[in-house]
C-alpha cells in the first residue's frame, strides 16, 4: 500500500465516520477506496467493518445526552442488532458477493420514502390510536420494530451501506420521539451490528490490517465531528440531509 493510498483510506473513514453518526450510509465512501487499492470485495468489506467500529462507539458517545432514559428501548432493541448482525455477517461468508445487489437500491429508496412521509404518517397512526382509545404508542416500537430491526441487521452484518437510513426511517414511524433522540440509538445499533460482524470475521475472514487500523483511526475522529455537527440540526434539515444522502447512495449502488 503505497502513502497515498494510506491517506485516501485515512480520509474516506473520517469522511465515513462523521456520514454514519449524523445518518448512515459512510460504508458507500470507504468501500470504493478499499476496492481502488486492490482489496477483493469480500476483504474490503470485512476490513470496512473492522474499522468502522471505533467511528460507531465515537458517534454513540458524541449522542450520549440524547441517549438518556433510553436504556430499556436500546436493551431492547439492541438485542434484535445482535442477532441479525451475527446472522448477516455469517452470511457474507457464504452467499456470493453480489448476493444483496438487486434489492438494496430498492430497499434503501424505500426507506428514503418513509423518512420523508414520517411526520404525516405517525400523525395518522397517533390520530388512529386516538379513535380506538388504544392510548400511548410503545415506547419502544413493539413487536413489529423489533422483527423488522432485525432484519435490517441482517443487512447490516452483511455489508452496512445505508444501514443507518433504514433504521431511522423503521424507528421514525414506529416510536414516538425527537428525530434526534432516535439518531441516538441508530448510533447505538450500529455501533452493536458493526462489533458483532466484526468479532465474527475476526476467527472466519480474511482482512487488511493497515486498512482497519487507518479507518478505525478516521472514523473515530469523524464520529465526533458528526456528532458535533448533526447534534446542531433541527429535524427538518436533518431530515433533507438524510433524504440527500440516501439519494446519492442510491445512485452510487445502481451505477456500481
Amino acid at each position: 500500500m503505497s502513502i497515498w493510498e494510506a491517506v485516501a483510506i485515512f480520509v474516506a473513514g473520517t469522511a465515513a465516520g462523521t456520514i454514519n453518526t449524523i445518518v448512515g450510509s459512510g460504508t458507500l465512501i470507504t468501500f470504493p477506496v478499499l476496492l481502488a487499492t486492490g482489496l477483493p470485495p469480500v476483504t474490503a468489506t470485512v476490513s470496512n467493518a473492522l474499522g468502522l467500529i471505533p467511528g460507531s462507539i465515537s458517534g454513540a458517545i458524541g449522542y450520549r445526552a440524547e441517549l438518556a432514559g433510553q436504556r430499556r428501548r436500546i436493551l431492547r432493541l439492541g438485542l434484535a442488532a445482535l442477532v441479525g448482525g451475527l446472522a448477516g455477517a455469517m452470511l457474507l461468508t457464504l452467499l456470493p458477493p453480489t448476493a444483496f445487489e438487486t434489492i438494496v437500491p430498492v430497499l434503501v429508496t424505500l426507506a428514503l420514502v418513509l423518512v420523508v412521509l414520517q411526520p404525516r404518517i405517525s400523525a395518522a397512526v397517533q390520530r388512529r390510536r386516538e379513535r380506538r382509545g388504544t392510548g400511548a404508542p410503545h415506547l419502544d416500537g413493539g413487536p413489529l420494530l423489533f422483527t423488522a430491526l432485525l432484519v435490517a441487521s441482517v443487512y447490516g452484518g452483511y455489508f452496512t451501506a445505508a444501514q443507518g437510513i433504514i433504521y431511522l426511517s423503521l424507528m421514525g414511524i414506529l416510536i414516538d420521539d425527537s428525530l434526534q433522540r432516535i439518531n441516538a440509538t441508530k448510533n447505538v445499533l450500529a455501533a452493536i451490528v458493526n462489533t458483532v460482524a466484526a468479532l465474527f470475521f475476526l476467527f472466519v475472514a480474511h482482512f487488511d490490517w493497515t486498512a482497519v487500523l487507518l479507518i478505525a483511526v478516521g472514523s473515530a475522529i469523524g464520529g465526533q465531528i458528526g456528532a458535533g455537527i448533526g447534534r446542531r440540526l433541527s429535524p427538518v434539515v436533518l431530515r433533507t440531509f438524510i433524504v440527500v444522502v440516501g439519494t446519492a447512495a442510491v445512485v452510487q449502488l445502481v451505477l456500481r
